[in-house]
């Protein structure tokens, strides 16, 4: 056996080089499994990422631990939760001197590439090859980071050139006698949600159903729900998020926009090429338009922010969609299908339009379910469908797994090549554990850390010493706190007993959580 970093032990290679996987991680930014026909029709038909489930499997109940960007990806590298690989939160920086997956997949023969947003401060490492976005990155005209620490802008529109980037590597630069582990990570659908022309047509006049929870009262919910900052009504912003011209909206007092605002709009518009952006302002119009002539308030305003906001965010989507399509097409037409797990997720939900919210950042279901699908011909069959409970601190051992590479003990997932490659298979585990940091910059959400069962969710926010418990089975909308009824006493107990044994296993000692 071999000692590698001064940390691990490999165990000898399960596959010969010529059998082991190619390994494509696909990864999109702020995308709801909602927001994919394979697990809901109700909104947008998205054929390509379909194919994977479709030929693949689908997780039904995939999770995260952390429901932010920076934080999930961290976590995917490391197989670690926050507190133990140290990026807590989008503030943080990444330590690059950590043992993660490309560094020890590149160790063992692999060639490993990163493409897209990596947003974790620090620059990669552990790949043969990168080309990244600085932080967030922009919708059109994108810059890229490459390894020689250049920043180049390139022309046209974010998803469909680091999709031209990742093709790129797979036809021209990688080594074909070696495997390869390619993330590819894309900034769709994140705000400020600028669709590419030819979607924003399509898009850009449908109706989308409300969501039974749009209209919700939060104010009677607890701290946690006064406090944030992520409503559409009162903090989605009419020009930088939806694209209304500032001058439309100067002289009406409660829906002039901010300085801010003002300053985001026309930085993102002024990316757009000039030829394409005439186009852009005349499909946006229709909405100055009517918020001039209608001067809308409350319920009416939110009915048409909430529209706007779907139409751009799925036309997003669709861009997505399109990319992966061509990922997919070109394994195929290469012959590399046959011997390449292809994973599609997202670094977290996204609420669309529920309790009249965007963005992300709770525990509850809405923003820590997360899309996870995985197609490996020879290995999953077609249409297989798990509702075992996954989270994303299991993509690193499930990738090491797949690649015949030991697994080392500092992580803390779980290998989910088992319930892959058999149909029915079980995981060891009963509940999930997560912890949320970020306060109170952008979305003001409190932290809190929380325990989720097949049937219950405990969560307590421990800054303002809050719990709220809620019974999944009965309360699918996560809106009725159980942790004063009589009736849930054993259940609370028992939640507070699982929530202690799990921060305990997996060594969260965060001083700032105090007894439970």
């Amino acid at each position: 056996m071999k000692k590698v970093f001064g940390l691990l032990l490999f165990a000898p290679f399960a596959l010969a080089a010529q059998q082991r996987p190619n390994i494509i991680y696909i990864m999109s930014d702020d995308h709801d499994a909602n927001a994919i026909s394979a697990y809901n029709k109700t909104f947008i038909q998205t054929p390509n990422i379909d194919r994977i489930a479709r030929e693949g499997i689908r997780f039904n109940r995939a999770f995260v631990a952390n429901s932010i960007c920076g934080p999930a990806r961290a976590t995917v590298l490391t197989g670690q939760f926050s507190h133990k690989n140290g990026f807590l939160d989008n503030r943080s920086r990444f330590d690059s001197s950590k043992t993660t997956v490309p560094k020890i997949m590149r160790q063992a023969g692999y060639q490993t590439a990163m493409i897209g947003k990596w947003h974790l401060v620090t620059l990669p490492t552990g790949f043969d090859y990168w080309k990244v976005l600085p932080g967030q990155g922009v919708y059109y005209q994108p810059s890229l980071i490459s390894m020689n620490r250049d920043t180049a802008v390139l022309p046209g529109y974010a998803t469909d050139v680091i999709t031209d980037e990742a093709l790129g590597w797979l036809k021209e630069k990688r080594d074909p006698s070696k495997p390869f582990a390619l993330y590819l990570h894309h900034k769709a659908p994140h705000r400020n949600f600028y669709p590419a022309i030819k979607y924003l047509e399509q898009y850009h006049n449908k109706t989308f159903p409300e969501p039974a929870t749009l209209y919700e009262d939060t104010a009677g919910h607890g701290s946690a729900w006064r406090l944030q900052t992520m409503s559409i009504l009162n903090d989605m912003t009419l020009c930088s998020d939806l694209k209304v011209d500032p001058a439309y909206i100067m002289d009406i007092p409660w829906l002039k926009p901010s300085d801010a605002d003002i300053r985001n709009y026309r930085f993102s518009m002024n990316r757009i090429p000039e030829k394409d952006r005439t186009r852009v302002l005349e499909l946006y119009r229709s909405r100055g338009e009517l918020l001039q002539k209608e001067k809308p308030k409350g319920k009416d305003l939110l009915k048409y922010k909430y529209q706007w906001y779907m139409q751009d965010y799925l036309a997003c989507v669709a861009s997505v969609d399109e990319n992966v399509g061509r990922v997919l097409d070109y394994l195929d037409q290469s012959g590399l299908a046959k011997n390449t797990l292809v994973m599609y997720t997202s670094d977290q939900g996204f609420y669309m339009g529920q309790n009249g919210w965007f963005d992300k950042r709770w525990m509850y279901d809405v923003s820590m379910r997360t899309p996870l699908m995985a197609r490996w011909p020879g290995h999953i069959r077609a249409g297989t469908q798990t509702d075992e409970m996954v989270q994303n601190i299991d993509i690193a051992p499930t990738m090491l797994k797949a690649a015949g590479i030991a697994v080392p003990s500092f992580m803390q997932g779980i290998p989910l090549t088992g319930i892959m490659e058999h149909s029915g298979s079980k995981l060891p585990r009963k509940s999930l554990y997560y912890h949320y940091y970020e306060y109170p910059v952008d979305h003001s959400v409190l932290p809190h850390i929380g325990v989720r069962t097949d049937r219950y969710k405990l969560i307590y926010f421990y800054t303002v010493k809050e719990w709220q418990l809620i019974d999944l089975q009965k309360d699918p909308s996560e809106l009725k706190n159980l942790v004063n009824d009589p009736g849930y006493r054993n259940v609370l107990a028992d939640m507070k007993k699982e929530l202690i044994k799990l921060k305990r296993q997996y060594e969260d000692n965060d001083p700032e959580i105090g007894a439970l």
